[in-house]
């Protein structure tokens, strides 16, 4: 019923931005036909309903893109396959966008030379949840719990590793890992079954309002952990979850957060990519009424925190005609 409610949601979004079901004509006869399948995440996560939303206002604003969205194992699972031309653009860190160029960690002999960005979105959020009778009120306290780390090899799983690894403590041997989805994480939480879960997402994550409706609380991440994180992993951004983002959350929490990125493969055409571009960032603010994890993104934003990667010649070129690149 989630995914449902969210798809419809994002049909909404299409039409309000719209008006019509009729497309514009402004390239009609000039370019084929191009089909966009964007992965995104788990249905219970926010980056469903914002890949959803964003492909929508494709599938209707541009007259030759036919664009849907489809849930996925998360980052590492879409960069693999938009370097395997599985799909054609989709949304993950930026960590796991520089691991995938470089081919390192894991893509590891995987190199993909072909990957480019369109936009840095939205900071993603750490968001470490634990049930209170579990004793864990710090990274650290993690040690010998059963906790969930999400998909097995997902990019979730390599922000338990990094973190758990910059306060002491050997990964996996120092847990009891439960590898679920979120969804499934916070049916556990508010069993019982789990001590706590590793939920990176936009806040705020249905997840973490189902377990934190049912007592529980998220972490806070101390400023030495993010200290140390940072002096391996340059991309690691200092970031709070303001008090009443979730329910019974009264006090801010502090985290760690990496910068959501838009990518595509540069096989992928510069008329197609700019059009992209161009339509994401002239519908941003009526996208930010609907989805909160793009409200108030800037497109001048757009070109920094990318872990140094490329950015298309497609949306480089909307971006030197809105003046943000030289």
């Amino acid at each position: 019923m989630k995914k449902i409610a969210l798809v419809a949601a994002a049909v909404f979004l299409a039409a309000s931005l719209t008006g019509c079901n009729k497309k514009p004509a402004a390239a009609a006869g000039k370019h084929e036909k191009v089909t966009i399948k964007f992965p995104t995440a788990g249905a219970s996560g926010a980056l469903y309903a914002v890949g959803a939303a964003i492909t929508n206002l494709w599938d209707t604003e541009i007259d030759f893109v036919s664009a849907s969205s489809q849930a996925s194992n998360g980052g590492i699972d879409n960069l693999n396959q938009i370097a395997d031309g599985e799909s054609q653009v989709s949304i993950a860190i930026s960590s796991n966008c520089y691991q995938s160029f470089n081919g390192t960690d894991s893509f590891k002999g995987f190199a993909n030379k072909k990957l480019r960005v369109i936009a840095g979105l939205y900071f993603n959020p750490n968001q470490v949840v634990a049930t209170k009778k579990s004793g864990i009120n710090s990274i650290a306290d993690v040690k010998g719990k059963h906790f969930a780390v999400a998909a097995a090899g997902s990019s979730v799983e390599g922000e338990c590793k990094n973190h758990f690894t910059a306060v002491g403590m050997k990964y996996p041997e120092d847990i009891r890992a439960e590898y679920i989805s979120f969804g499934d994480a916070a049916d556990m939480l508010q069993n019982g079954t789990i001590d706590g879960a590793w939920i990176m997402s936009g806040a705020p994550a249905a997840a973490v309002s189902q377990a934190l409706s049912s007592g529980c609380q998220l972490v806070n991440i101390t400023d030495d952990v993010i200290a140390s994180l940072q002096k391996t992993y340059p991309w690691y951004a200092k970031f709070t979850i303001p008090a009443g983002t979730y329910p019974n959350q009264d006090a801010d929490v502090q985290t760690t957060a990496i910068k959501m990125v838009m990518f595509c493969s540069a096989d992928l055409d510069d008329e197609t990519v700019y059009q992209l571009t161009k339509t994401l960032w002239e519908n941003i603010d009526k996208l930010g009424e609907a989805q909160k994890n793009l409200k108030g993104l800037k497109a001048e934003e757009a070109v920094k925190d990318i872990a140094g990667l490329k950015i298309h010649d497609g949306a480089a070129r909307y971006y030197k005609e809105a003046g943000i690149l030289k």
